[in-house]
């Protein structure tokens, strides 16, 4: 069944909640920022909040902060949903190329609440006008989040649920910035396009080789060089490409 879309209340940027918190929004230039910050607003997001649905006009733009984190999901016509990318405060969520309409492929989803900024859209697309620097810091960004996107295609069709439950894990370990994360194993079977059951064997075998552990809602991170051995190629190839176009936004 279609997610109903929650719009966030919105209030004047807190300690929080600063440019600096978002690491695309950091890069920034005091000039550049000073065209975006006038409309940033703090916009708190709260876990299975629904940014934008597939067809939305995509009116606002997201910037995560600190440990936030969404998905953008693809989503069947039975309401099955596979994610497609995962983004947190390397980024922004929503209106990152386009002028004029912006009508969403996917679902936008928050799988992490916390604290985010939020600007219009519109008013994004101006600055990135006014700033030639702006506008290629987010263009490249863009291709970043397309290249997880075509990686994530690949991952999904060839790679086994290990690996990539693996890769999940460490993408979402890097932009939590915590050792714990908290997820249900519904929802990372959600995220994968697996079933629950899947997800409840690897999990448990990744638990036996002490990679992680384990209890209810959360996951905590016990061997990451150990989880990385386990994770597919996808998680460094995205991670090296990500480098490479933005090495001034380091999650």
């Amino acid at each position: 069944m279609p997610r109903t879309v929650t719009e966030p209340h919105r209030r004047p940027t807190t300690p929080a909640a600063q440019p600096r918190a978002n690491r695309l929004l950091a890069a920034l230039s005091a000039p550049e920022l000073a065209l975006l910050e006038p409309r940033l607003e703090t916009a708190p997001l709260v876990r299975g909040q629904v940014l934008f649905e597939p067809g939305d006009d995509v009116e606002t733009t997201y910037f995560p902060c600190h440990r936030t984190m969404a998905s953008l999901l693809i989503v069947t016509r039975d309401g099955r949903e596979v994610e497609a990318a995962t983004i947190g405060r390397e980024g922004a969520v929503g209106g990152i190329v386009s002028e004029g309409h912006k009508p969403a492929f996917g679902r936008a989803v928050v799988q992490i609440g916390g604290a985010a900024l939020a600007i219009p859209t519109s008013r994004l697309a101006a600055a990135k006008a006014a700033s030639p620097r702006l506008g290629d810091l987010f263009s490249r960004y863009a291709d970043a989040l397309l290249a997880q996107m075509m990686q994530s295609v690949a991952c999904n069709a060839l790679h086994k649920a290990e690996a990539r439950a693996c890769r999940w894990l460490l993408a979402t370990h890097d932009r939590a910035a915590d050792d714990i994360i908290h997820l249900t194993q519904e929802s990372l079977a959600e995220m994968l396009g697996i079933q629950r059951t899947t997800v409840t064997a690897v999990t448990g075998a990744l638990q036996d080789r002490g990679l992680i552990r384990t209890r209810r809602g959360r996951v905590e991170i016990l061997d990451r060089p150990g989880l990385e051995r386990a994770a597919c190629e996808c998680y460094a190839a995205v991670e090296r490409h990500f480098a490479r176009l933005l090495p001034e936004v380091d999650i």
